[in-house]
């Protein structure tokens, strides 16, 4: 400890003079008093930059990727949503696709870009819930390298039957499925988009909570594995219930439960699993929009904005509920959530199934 009644002198002025031997610590205190008042300035100069950078946004195009290939629901609906949140932000939104590792490549190029919002990505469950478990290592955290901007689509999954099998074997509800299983133990087959896809999480769910046995089947995508279930290939399947609306209405399959917590507005008269008597059944497909973690808060609330307003749009409704979507408006700060507890639920479900890739 410093006396520095011993180093300093008060004068008959009031001045204080240091006296020879204590000049040495002056100094030291002087240049780190000057040096903190350098960085504080440093600081609320670059504080002051980042506020006015984040007023002016955007001031160039925006990137918008999406993980998967062309001409799939995610892929036109960012097309969809970009010439239209183009108008509010007053910058072109270009959309690319980076397909590849289930979406990994794509969603990995975001997670590692500057953090200034010119960066999106089209998210979805399997890049932020599923994929984290699904793969020994993914090259990033969906949790701690996004920052959520908007949530466009929550769509159900819907339970389908082969058609002559379910009428052959008189099967009109989930519980004469359940009972046609329990009868005939390992001899149902079930097809999905592949191991490790929503379909099939969603048939191991099943399999689990009503105590069947059944044989996984997967195919290299779920138009595959439709084509699968047409044909008798295989008896049953859990299909994105945008992708199997035409198929139930033109009587093309039996379809018997949607597996959301709640029932779907496109098709009502459809019970939900839990409904059906399946508990703790809650499997969907959502999609949104993601950016850079770190990227300044005005900046994702100027997102946020923008693609609210693009999603209220009359044309964009009508296009989410031909999809089936029921998807709320939430926050930033909700989504965040909601991703958080998807990931925990999809941990469980994925390591129920057994998929690995």
């Amino acid at each position: 400890m410093v006396n520095f009644s011993s180093t300093a002198q008060v004068s008959s002025y009031g001045l204080i003079r240091v006296t020879r031997a204590a000049r040495p610590l002056f100094a030291a205190l002087l240049v780190c008093l000057l040096s903190l008042l350098s960085t504080e300035s440093q600081s609320q100069s670059t504080t002051l930059a980042s506020d006015a950078s984040a007023a002016a946004f955007p001031t160039k195009p925006l990137r918008f990727v999406v993980p998967y290939p062309p001409g799939g629901p995610l892929d036109v609906m960012a097309r969809v949503l970009a010439e239209k949140v183009k108008t509010s932000l007053g910058q072109p939104v270009v959309v690319e696709n980076k397909p590849g590792a289930g979406g990994n490549i794509g969603a990995d190029l975001i997670a590692k870009a500057q953090a200034d919002g010119y960066s999106l990505v089209m998210g979805a469950v399997a890049t932020h819930a599923i994929n984290p478990w699904l793969f020994t290592s993914i090259p990033y955290d969906s949790v701690k390298d996004f920052a959520p901007v908007a949530l466009v689509a929550s769509v159900p999954n819907v339970l389908l039957v082969n058609i002559d099998f379910a009428q052959k074997n008189n099967i009109q509800t989930v519980q004469d499925l359940v009972a046609y299983a329990s009868k005939t133990p390992g001899q149902l087959n079930y097809g999905s988009g592949g191991s490790g896809s929503a379909g099939h999480l969603a048939g191991a769910l099943f399999s689990a909570r009503a105590k069947i046995e059944m044989v996984h089947i997967p195919y290299q995508g779920a138009a595959p594995a439709q084509l699968a279930l047409l044909s008798g290939q295989s008896a049953l399947m859990f299909d994105n219930l945008a992708a199997a609306a035409n198929l139930i209405r033109d009587k093309k399959v039996k379809a018997l439960a949607v597996t959301t917590r709640v029932r779907s507005g496109l098709l009502p008269e459809l019970p939900t699993m839990q409904d059906a008597g399946v508990e703790a059944f809650d499997i969907g497909t959502w999609f949104g929009v993601f950016t850079t973690a770190g990227t300044p808060t005005a900046v994702i609330e100027k997102l946020h904005s923008a693609f609210l307003t693009a999603l209220a749009e009359p044309d964009i409704k009508e296009r989410l509920k031909t999809m089936g979507s029921d998807a709320a408006v939430l926050s930033v700060e909700q989504i965040a959530a909601f991703v958080a507890a998807e990931r925990l639920k999809y941990q469980e479900l994925v390591k129920l199934s057994g998929a690995t890739n």
